[in-house]
This record gives structure tokens, C-alpha cells and sequence, in this order.
């Protein structure tokens, strides 16, 4: 079923529509997550807790969520997700009450982060197809990426979606550089096969 009918559908459908709407959406949270946890919080939880979290928030307040499209909802996604991470910042480094600033400011990073992911990297694995311009971009290669091997993917993530340069690639993954070059080449073959294959 496409996005666009699993909207309406939990829209009129209740709660029970709207848990199988947000799973699409698992992957393309938990890589943006892993990107500012990275950033900001230098691993002191799980991307996939913070999902969860972000998920519980969207399910109870979907009656809220005012958009009828899939770039809509990533993008209340995003704000849902920015406002966790706001309080998880807040919450390791002392700081006492909202910081709508913050809030602001990783609502433009993850928009940042998941144009990375949609666009730059996506279009240097191919050209968009028709399937990939109906769905969001860096939702499918959030779903590819999800599909490679773990080394893979944190070789990409880390390179493309973080911006390391190699050298500092190779320091987080524990590796040599060289190591990591041919990890990288073979990770984004990788890559290009399974992402062809959702288009």
C-alpha cells in the first residue's frame, strides 16, 4: 500500500492504522537519530531508543499531524524527533527548561541530514526513477541502507551522512585507512545494487 493511502487510512482508521504508517519510516528515523547522537551526545544511548520514543510521541499525537503527504509527515517526523533530541541534551548536560533554539536548530539539522541522505547520496547511486520520486528519497535509501552489512552501512553513514573525512573514518571504525577506502568502494556497489532494486 502506498504512503499516501496509509495516511488517509489512519486518519480515519484510528490507532490501529497508524502504527504500520509510522514503520515505514523506522529506518529513515533511526539513521537521521544516529547522525545527532554522533554529534551531540557522542553515543550515550540507542538511535533505536530514541526512535521508539519519537514514535510513542507521533502515535499518541496523530490526530495533530495536519499534513495529507509523505514529505509532511517526515517532516513532522523530523520536528518530533528534534524536540527528543532537545530534551536528551538538556537532559545530559544539565540544562534546565525548553530551549526552543535548540529545538530550532536540530530541526534544521535533520532537515539537513535527511537531504544528505535523499538527495546528494541517493543521486550519486543513480538516477531517480518514477517509483523514487513518489516516495521520499531518503526514506527507500534509508531502507537499503538498513539492508546492508553493519560495517557497510556505518562506513557509508559515517563518510557521507556525518562527513568524516577518512582518516577520521578510520579512527571511529578502528581500522586502517586503506582498510577503510575498500570498505567504502565496496559498501556504495553495495549500496547501488539494493538501492536500484526498491526503484
Amino acid at each position: 500500500m502506498n504512503p499516501q493511502q496509509m495516511i488517509l487510512d489512519a486518519r480515519t482508521g484510528g490507532d490501529a492504522a497508524v502504527g504500520p504508517l509510522l514503520e515505514l519510516y523506522r529506518n529513515y528515523l533511526r539513521i537521521l537519530a544516529r547522525i545527532e547522537i554522533g554529534r551531540r551526545l557522542q553515543g550515550k544511548l540507542d538511535a533505536s531508543d530514541l526512535v521508539q520514543e519519537t514514535f510513542l510521541d507521533a502515535h499518541r499525537n496523530f490526530r495533530r499531524f495536519r499534513g495529507s503527504d509523505e514529505p509532511q509527515l517526515v517532516q513532522w517526523l523530523r520536528q518530533i524527533l528534534a524536540a527528543k533530541v532537545a530534551n536528551l541534551v538538556r537532559h545530559y548536560f544539565g540544562t534546565k527548561g525548553r530551549n526552543l533554539r535548540l529545538e530550532r536548530e536540530l530541526a534544521v539539522e535533520l532537515d539537513n541530514s535527511s537531504r544528505q541522505l535523499g538527495h546528494d547520496l541517493a543521486a550519486s547511486l543513480t538516477s531517480p526513477s518514477e517509483h523514487a520520486v513518489q516516495r521520499e528519497q531518503a526514506v527507500l535509501l534509508a531502507n537499503a541502507l538498513q539492508q546492508l552489512p553493519a560495517d557497510y552501512r556505518d562506513v557509508i553513514i559515517l563518510r557521507h551522512l556525518e562527513g568524516l573525512t577518512f582518516p577520521e573514518v578510520a579512527r571511529r571504525m578502528g581500522r586502517t585507512q586503506d582498510s577503510v577506502d575498500k570498505l567504502w568502494l565496496r559498501a556504495l556497489a553495495r549500496l547501488r545494487l539494493v538501492f536500484g532494486e526498491q526503484e
